[in-house]
């Protein structure tokens, strides 16, 4: 039995950012302008009548501007009536004459005001919209919400139940992407959605205690892959993203189809539960056309991602909810500990690329098959920090939860010059020679042992200047321990009596950009039967190994972390050595890793842990 949940998200924004043209027109801005309004609401209506003529229903968040208004206010209510719309609020669209009055400020995002002024902010649109609809949303939303407005709200409005709370991936890579401009980052939350913590909004809450009392839902599904891999405003169940990032041929966008299918599949990954959303004002469907298609395509492409929404309604293999109606279903069956997982592939570019995506209270991290199943991004979500953002904060726009691996922005294995890059893998060596599995192309499959999910890899060959091996990657994710059981077996050899030594590494630093945060004061430290090394990373370029290895660790108080590797291979002496790398101001980064030499076929066994370090 399987479900796929879907919630569609309208808002009748008046002020749309894509349909001001006075500042390159040269002319005085007018966010009053009547010809804005009036072409935002009929598009508004729109697509609400494209979503209802495919018998989607659908919630309505109305913005602080939309709530002066007579017209959308009246709209909202008649399809509330008439289809059962739920009518929540948005904190995107707050700029609007009456906002400008009252608060003096021209900043379009919430996230971004002093936490007093996001304070009243919430008061205000929370009030106006009681008083123009006599009651008060349950469902709320902007592009990001950090922690401290979320409990803030939960707090004052308690009956707030699910909130639009961050975009997957919209980073530096978005930032890029937007010609420097996009000054906003937002990386490192759930693709999928999460009850989060009390303390950060990206990580899920590990228990009730920690839970903000909200269901938390993305800012639109996006592509696992071309996201991780490039900008997100090209690659989502947005049918005017898809065009913006021109993935359509002869007018057609079968590539949003093709996302949406990726989800519904990921009912295999999560106990037959699977949710896609889409999310959109009005601004990108302009009468004047946006990006390159004109306003025909634009409606189009909108009426042919509801249109196959619509269809898989009537064929039974959709339940559309409100975006309200959706959290009580989450809630109804979801453990805190359980994890969101998918193996993702290539729906893009059409190669046999695969990741791997886990989510859970513990941690977040991506496998890459194209690189012999090498982690390419882990967040230490145990830490639960608490990083508010906005003005008067130590990260005013950067409201990315920190990495300790992201090999896009820090090299990852294919490094241009000395050094290493932030990755995870196993290279194995004999005689001198070494291979690393991140230069090995494999293909990935999934299953389930009880509470255990396990990702396990084709073999593939490393060949050796006189034999060669076949090996095969197995990853094992107990649910609620917060490790990852990595299994290392040489399968096969042409020749049994050569010695070949497995060795597991984790190369690691932390930050939220590409550019390098100061390492100084990581602990590095390895425990064994037979002594004990540490330091305290200070860039010297050091290394320590020590045999009978029982954990190899590294602790980063910057991020409150802890990273533990331990393996079953420390009973006697030569069996298991553990050791640490100490990296450079030219390659601040650090190694840990375990190594075990094996003569034939057999195994190294490893398990990487993430805890608070505090």
């Amino acid at each position: 039995m399987t479900t796929f949940y879907l919630t569609v998200i309208h808002r009748p924004e008046l002020v749309p950012e894509y349909l001001q043209k006075e500042a390159e027109e040269g002319k005085a801005e007018d966010i009053g302008r009547s010809g804005v309004i009036g072409e935002s609401l009929d598009i508004f209506r729109t697509q609400q009548r494209v979503a209802h003529d495919n018998g989607i229903r659908t919630t309505i968040q109305m913005t602080y501007a939309s709530l002066f208004n007579e017209e959308a206010v009246a709209l909202a209510k008649a399809d509330h009536e008439k289809y059962g719309d739920e009518i929540g609020s948005t904190f995107l669209g707050i700029q609007c004459a009456q906002f400008r009055e009252k608060f003096h400020s021209k900043e379009l995002a919430i996230w971004l005001f002093s936490i007093e002024d996001k304070r009243a902010i919430v008061d205000e649109v929370f009030g106006k919209f009681q008083e123009v609809f006599g009651f008060l949303p349950t469902s709320t939303g902007s592009y990001y919400m950090d922690a401290e407005l979320v409990n803030y709200i939960k707090e004052r409005y308690p009956m707030i139940k699910a909130a639009v709370a961050t975009c997957w991936e919209e980073g530096p890579k978005a930032y890029h992407n937007a010609n420097n401009s996009w000054y906003t980052l937002l990386d490192g939350g759930p693709w999928n959605p999460w009850i989060p913590s009390k303390r950060n909004i990206h990580c899920p809450a590990s228990d009730e205690s920690d839970d903000i009392g909200i269901v938390a839902v993305p800012h639109l599904s996006r592509d696992l892959m071309a996201v991780f891999d490039g900008p997100g405003s090209y690659y989502g169940t947005h049918p005017q993203n898809i065009l913006r990032g021109m993935v359509y041929e002869d007018r057609e966008i079968p590539y949003f189809m093709n996302i949406v299918d990726q989800y519904r599949a990921m009912a295999r990954f999560n106990r037959g539960y699977s949710y896609n959303m889409m999310f959109v004002g009005p601004g990108w469907m302009s009468k004047s056309g946006r990006w390159e298609a004109d306003y025909d395509f634009l409606l189009k492409s909108y009426e042919d991602g509801m249109a196959y929404y619509g269809q898989l309604k009537k064929d039974g293999q959709a339940v559309d909810l409100t975006v309200s109606e959706f959290a009580d279903a989450y809630r109804s069956d979801r453990p805190y500990s359980r994890p969101e997982v998918s193996l993702w592939k290539d729906i893009l570019y059409g190669s046999k690329r695969q990741q791997f995506w886990f989510v859970d209270p513990w941690m977040r991290f991506c496998l890459d098959m194209n690189q012999g199943g090498a982690m390419v991004d882990l967040r230490p979500y145990a830490a639960k920090l608490i990083r508010p953002c906005g003005v008067g904060t130590a990260h005013i726009q950067d409201a990315s939860y920190p990495f300790l691996i992201q090999s896009l922005y820090r090299a990852g294995y294919f490094t241009h010059y000395a050094g290493e890059g932030a990755v995870k893998s196993a290279k194995f060596g004999h005689a001198g020679e070494e291979v690393d599995l991140c230069a090995c192309r494999t293909q990935a499959s999934f299953s389930e042992e009880g509470d255990t999910r396990v990702v396990t890899l084709d073999p593939v060959a490393i060949e050796f200047e006189k034999f060669t091996i076949g090996v095969q990657s197995v990853f094992r994710l107990t649910e609620g321990t917060g490790e990852i059981e990595i299994v290392r077996k040489i399968v096969q050899t042409t020749d049994p009596e050569a010695e070949v030594e497995i060795n597991e590494y984790l190369t690691a630093c932390y930050g939220t950009t590409e550019y390098s945060e100061d390492l100084t004061g990581v602990r590095l430290t390895l425990n064994g039967k037979f002594g004990t090394e540490s330091i305290d990373y200070a860039y010297k370029s050091r290394e320590a190994a020590v045999d009978g290895i029982e954990s190899a660790e590294a602790v980063v108080p910057q991020v409150d972390t802890k990273l533990s590797m331990r393996s079953d291979a420390a009973d006697t002496a030569g069996a298991a050595a553990g050791y640490f790398r100490e990296g450079i101001a030219f390659s601040p980064m650090y190694t840990i890793g375990i190594k075990k030499s094996i003569t034939g076929v057999g195994e190294l066994r490893t398990w990487l842990k993430v805890e608070k370090a505090s």
